[in-house]
């Protein structure tokens, strides 16, 4: 398990009662997520992880699920990709 899965699933489940997620469910399809908690998120992932959300960031795929939030996270983290030599 990557070291921000338990730090997410908390997040996820105070605000998705009820229902116990798996890192791979996809919570916009399975209804649990509205505009307001869509930016709460975003906001909980910046300032949880030190990360950046950019305007191009703003991809449902990159929050889709616990795993989708983990991998965006971790390449956020890492930095830009380098640019490719000639």
């Amino acid at each position: 398990m990557h070291p921000y899965t338990a730090t997410v699933r908390e997040f996820l489940a105070r605000h998705i009662r009820g229902h116990q997620l798996q890192d791979s469910d996809d919570i916009f399809a399975l209804g649990f997520v509205n505009s307001l908690f869509a930016m709460q998120l975003v906001t909980f992932v910046e300032a949880q992880f030190a990360v950046t959300v950019d305007n191009e960031d703003l991809d449902i795929d990159n929050f889709r699920s616990i795993d989708r939030i983990i991998a965006f996270v971790t390449r956020k983290a890492a930095g830009p990709a380098p640019e490719p030599g000639p």
